[in-house]
């Protein structure tokens, strides 16, 4: 491993740059600069773009010039392209051509066929980004995320190194194997997975369906115990969650983990070699909050995984799970800052 640093960040580290965006900007490809105020009434992201990719029709926003260097910005779970609301416009000014996607199961991103299996296993939200670069014609990005997000921008960056200029994970190095998801844990630990548990049931999985939002919110509480969303904020992100396959995937995800459920046998050479522990050979950057109540590794049980340019950065001021809406600047200036190391 090369050029290991790690860093500390606050809240306010990078000033009070206020960028924003109008759903008209979005559209249009291109950021709009807005005061604070103006950019909490636009109502977040609009997925304004959609193209078939794969087993997909992907709904995605995408601003800054069509000929900039690529970011692609992926979400986790339960939350959606609104994660990055004001991330995004901030690397747009720079001069990025941003696309941030709506994952399988969420949004306004549809299964093309009714018979594709509605699969929630990590390579095969990997298998979509691949589909939605090649779509788009991008050759190569700089992939970042938190969460699901982050799993998958890490497997891209691990399998499909030849496409990814740079890496931004929060929480590191999350690419897992059914094999090491059956590894008993300490009472402790078992404990920050209850959900987990709680979707392997089918009390489980006909609760989350029937108290989506209510769950969600939960989630959103308990692993960022320190952010003051507002009703708005949650409602902008909880509209994806009728997603006709939301359920479907956020179940098969977790079961899959567990070894509770089989995926789909043409993934089975890329989790073979994500059940070896790949390494990542790209310049990294991982981040993490100093609040983050979700369950998540110690950076120092990951650092060796990354063989490139890497950094960590500790971002603190009560910052949990959704960090790059939580601490937006910090993401965003990781984003640029492991791009330039390209």
């Amino acid at each position: 491993m090369r050029n290991l640093k790690t860093a500390t960040l606050t809240r306010r580290t990078f000033g009070s740059v206020a960028l924003g965006l109008s759903a008209a900007g979005i559209l249009a490809g291109q950021p709009a600069r807005a005061d604070q105020s103006t950019r909490m009434r636009t109502g977040g992201l609009v997925a304004g773009g959609r193209v078939d990719a794969g087993d997909l029709s992907i709904a995605y926003a995408e601003l800054g010039p069509a000929d900039g260097p690529p970011v692609l910005l992926f979400h986790g779970w339960p939350y959606d392209i609104n994660s990055f609301a004001e991330v995004a416009p901030l690397l747009a000014d720079q001069g990025h051509r941003v696309v941030v996607p709506h994952l399988r199961g969420y949004g306004g991103t549809r299964f093309l066929s009714d018979d594709t299996m509605r699969n929630g296993q990590q390579s095969a939200l990997a298998v979509d980004a691949i589909k939605l670069m090649d779509a788009l014609s991008i050759d190569t990005a700089t992939v970042a995320g938190f969460d699901w997000g982050a799993r998958t921008a890490d497997i891209v960056a691990a399998l499909w190194p030849e496409r990814c200029t740079a890496l931004v994970s929060v929480s590191g190095y999350l690419i897992g194997s059914q094999t090491a998801g059956k590894t008993p844990l300490p009472p402790s630990a078992e404990l920050q997975w209850w959900y987990q548990f709680y979707f392997a049931t089918d009390r489980g999985r006909e609760g989350y369906e029937k108290y989506t939002n209510d769950f969600a919110k939960l989630i959103w509480k308990l692993a960022s115990p320190h952010w003051q969303f507002d009703d708005a904020t949650f409602e902008r992100s909880a509209a994806a969650f009728s997603n006709p396959d939301h359920v479907a995937i956020v179940v098969h995800n977790y079961r899959w983990r567990l070894g509770l459920t089989g995926g789909e046998s043409r993934f089975d050479e890329f989790e073979a070699k994500l059940a070896a522990g790949p390494e990542i050979h790209v310049p990294t950057i991982t981040m993490e909050g100093d609040a983050n109540g979700a369950p998540h590794p110690d950076p120092k049980a990951y650092a060796l995984k990354f063989k490139a340019k890497y950094e960590h950065r500790l971002v603190s001021g009560g910052i949990g799970h959704n960090l790059p809406q939580e601490a937006p600047e910090a993401f965003a200036k990781a984003v640029g800052d492991a791009s330039s190391w390209a």
